[in-house]
């Protein structure tokens, strides 16, 4: 049995992470085994410069924020090494960065997530991950409209100019 000093401090962490998962859009966990030292640093700033947040907890304690939010989902895959990826601003970081990492390590596997409280098995996380980022699709989006604007810009510009032109004179 814990000392009450051990629990008391277990119960906080539990209560913190669960606090960030309610307050979060997405979340991914994965099975981090085998990766290097090296990798895991280059993964970690990567998911830093995305603003998500990145870290390693006991199973139990997962498990137990996650019952807290009335999340039972991820009891199946709370087994074996896990580190979590939470973020509270963009729905695919998480799953876009770790699937790019789990498709260059053999080792390293996605475990199942969730967006927007809804769960995501490590299939569907997976396809999640091939999404590009929310910038990118803006990018595409504009860019898909800007052509169709400029031919429409061009064709008044072409019936002002007609309209502005002297007319000759037979």
């Amino acid at each position: 049995m814990p000392s009450a000093k051990v629990l008391e401090s277990k119960q906080a962490r539990v209560a913190e992470l669960s606090e960030l998962f309610k307050n979060s859009v997405s979340v991914v966990l994965v099975d981090y085994r085998g990766i290097t030292v090296e990798q895991d640093t280059k993964l970690r700033k990567e998911l830093r410069e995305a603003d998500v947040k990145y870290f390693v907890e006991k199973n139990t304690m997962l498990k137990r924020a996650f019952n807290a939010n009335g999340i039972t989902d991820f009891d199946d895959v709370l087994n074996g090494t896990t580190a979590i990826a939470v973020s509270a601003t963009d729905q695919t970081a998480p799953a876009r960065i770790l699937g790019e990492f789990a498709e260059k390590s053999e080792n390293f596997k996605l475990k199942a997530g969730s967006v927007e409280g809804e769960y995501f098995d490590e299939t569907k996380i997976l396809a999640l991950s091939k999404i590009p980022s929310k910038d990118v699709l803006l990018a595409q989006l504009v860019g898909s409209l800007q052509g169709p604007i400029q031919k429409l810009a061009a064709l008044l510009q072409a019936v002002v100019d007609k309209d502005q032109a002297p007319e000759e004179t037979a």
